[in-house]
């Protein structure tokens, strides 16, 4: 028996020193890349849509522009889905991991990330952000003032407005469905309004909380017989883009959208801003504070200043709209 005992103790000595030579160490892949000294960048996109998908795009192309490319950066990405819960969680979960740089793509998402990094020593980057200040993820436009900095993508909403006048020359109500939870939408909207009288149109809007609301705030609007439909970059509102576009069918109404994608999946013209150039500026920037040639509470908002018009013909004809003279050099998308 006593043979078998020490056997047994001799046995266990081996295991042990065995667990504490390899596979036993309890250091997480973050605390691998900083002893590496590769930056950890936790990615949250608020919802999967062409624009954000591409301003996610451009983020890496600028990210690698600016030295980080995929072997020089370790990125965490990570789709919210458009639901606001699920985006808080990842932001947190982010900050409890200790990453380097948290990005938020998209106004919830950026809002999540800012939340979740207060106190701690992780800057934000953020992009798609219409309205940073309403926001409240900084200070100032000029000069952050916070942990958080990044791209505006600030809507052209008069030459929108213009464009849906040349197009309608008889019309009188645009209808706006809108996520009354997003401050971009809710900012958008107070400007639509304010130009409204220079342009000879009236308002119609209609507030919702969640995706399922949607296709019942667009029928809604098509109930109060507006001329058109316009989206915003409301993401809520653009990740259920179908559902907008089949009431706006049956009503033989056309629909204007905030860029080019939407444009492609059925709007029938937009004002649009580039997203790929948006995300590789904010690519760039996010870059220069992973280097320490920057912080965030020192640099500007970058905020887009160029829009192209676009139009898609298929969905002109089918309402049998004609191109206006004044659009006349749009872009044609199919």
């Amino acid at each position: 028996m006593k043979k078998k005992s020490l056997l047994l103790v001799v046995g266990l000595l081996v295991l042990s020193l065995l667990a504490g030579c390899g596979g036993g160490s309890t250091t997480t892949d973050n605390e691998e890349d900083k002893t590496s000294g590769v930056p950890t960048v936790g990615v949250i996109q608020y919802a999967p849509h062409p624009s954000l998908d591409n301003c996610y795009k451009g983020f890496l192309e600028g990210l690698a522009e600016g030295g980080f490319d995929k072997d020089a950066v370790q990125i965490d990405f990570q789709n919210a889905q458009g639901d606001a819960a699920n985006s808080d969680m990842m932001a947190k979960n982010m900050v409890s991991n200790n990453v380097d740089m948290i990005v938020g793509i998209a106004t919830p998402a950026a809002m999540s990330a800012y939340s979740a990094s207060k106190g701690q020593d992780i800057p934000v980057v953020f992009t798609a952000v219409s309205d940073p200040l309403a926001a409240g993820i900084v200070q100032d436009m000029a000069k952050s003032g916070t942990n958080a900095v990044g791209s505006a993508d600030v809507l052209p909403l008069e030459q929108q407005m213009k464009m849906i006048r040349a197009f309608l020359p008889e019309g009188k109500k645009i209808g706006i469905l809108y996520t009354t939870s997003e401050p971009n939408s809710v900012s958008h909207l107070e400007k639509f309004k304010e130009l409204a009288p220079t342009y000879d149109f009236e308002i119609v809007e209609v507030g919702v909380t969640n995706a399922s609301e949607v296709a019942s705030g667009a029928e809604a609007l098509v109930a109060k017989e507006v001329d058109c439909i316009n989206n915003f970059t409301d993401n809520n509102v653009v990740n259920n883009l179908s559902s907008v576009l089949q009431a706006a069918e049956k009503a033989k109404i056309p629909v204007f959208g905030s860029e080019i994608e939407q444009v492609k999946n059925g709007c029938m013209a937009s004002e649009s801003i580039d997203y790929l150039a948006l995300g590789r500026e904010t690519g760039r920037m996010a870059a220069k504070i992973l280097k320490g040639e920057a912080k965030p509470q020192d640099l500007a908002v970058f905020e887009v200043e160029e829009s192209t018009p676009v139009y898609n013909e298929e969905v002109m004809k089918k309402l049998g709209i004609a191109l206006p003279e004044a659009l006349k050099d749009a872009q044609v998308v199919k």
